[in-house]
């Protein structure tokens, strides 16, 4: 009796030192961030980042001459119209360099945005597969995006050299107004990625909504034509701080004040941590969705 006791305890004994199944489960209610996760899978965050900077430029002739020919050829349209034909203010700065300066916080903007809303559509099946943390999407193609803008920066300060714009400490603050830039970028591209998962309809607004913002911000024309009384509103809108900040730090011009910095760094940061908490609240239910 004992022997067949001890044979038992035996063979229940590697059985019982076995580690715990890991089960995942969806998070129920208001799941929280957990930066802890996000920092434990920032390789799988680069390894996104690249793998959408070489799918966008594999197999194209140009490759990433096109990230300087199109803001390029859209600074000199629009110094020709607004500039030369409407003779629109410019703030005493070459109006090519005028436009340039806001169409390059812009284009980031704009193309964060348009890569982090169809980040997890496009990615389904990688969803359906695996488990990561799904802000990883959203985030890895808002960073491929500053690919783009340091080249377009590059070519911008060899503009300033061209037209013999001086150089000045501004030129530090620079990282500011991007940091301003992509704080936006971020909170309302997981907005836009977390909706167009239940809704395919932004998918279609998306061109449109970003071609609107664009007119409604100061990137072709300058803030100074808005009315000093509609000014305070006008800063509401967030991408007003980034551009006159970029345009400020750049080329010393425009009319950016302290208020439209705040406005915009207060306004970023409520649309990232609403948009970050409405992600995790619905993301539970993205791979059936997909």
């Amino acid at each position: 009796m004992a022997d067949a006791s001890r044979s038992s305890e035996q063979a229940a004994g590697p059985a019982s030192r076995r580690p715990p199944a890991l089960v995942i489960r969806p998070s129920r209610g208001w799941a929280s961030l957990d930066l802890r996760e996000l920092w434990k899978y920032r390789d799988l965050l680069f390894i996104l980042a690249s793998r959408d900077v070489k799918l966008r430029y594999k197999q194209t002739a140009l490759g990433v001459i096109w990230v300087v020919l199109q803001p390029l050829a859209a600074a000199v349209i629009f110094a020709a119209i607004f500039g030369a034909l409407a003779r629109m203010p410019s703030d005493g700065a070459p109006y090519v360099l005028f436009v340039l300066s806001g169409l390059l916080p812009w284009n980031f903007f704009a193309g964060a945005l348009q890569r982090a809303g169809n980040s997890l559509v496009a990615d389904s099946r990688l969803i359906s597969k695996v488990y990561f943390p799904r802000l990883i999407i959203p985030l890895a193609s808002t960073a491929a995006a500053l690919v783009d803008f340091a080249v377009t920066l590059a070519v911008f300060g060899g503009l300033m050299l061209a037209f013999q714009t001086p150089l000045t400490w501004r030129l530090l603050t620079v990282p500011l107004f991007l940091a301003l830039t992509l704080l936006t970028a971020v909170g309302m591209g997981l907005w836009l990625s977390a909706l167009n998962v239940q809704y395919r309809d932004f998918a279609y607004a998306l061109p449109f909504l970003v071609q609107v913002w664009m007119y409604a911000s100061p990137v072709v024309y300058a803030t100074s034509l808005i009315p000093a009384g509609w000014r305070q509103l006008y800063s509401l809108n967030p991408a007003v701080g980034f551009v006159e900040g970029f345009r400020w730090a750049l080329l010393g011009s425009g009319t950016l004040t302290v208020g439209m910095v705040v406005a915009t760094l207060g306004i970023g940061l409520a649309i990232s941590v609403s948009g970050a908490y409405v992600f995790r609240r619905i993301e539970q239910g993205f791979a059936d969705v997909l």
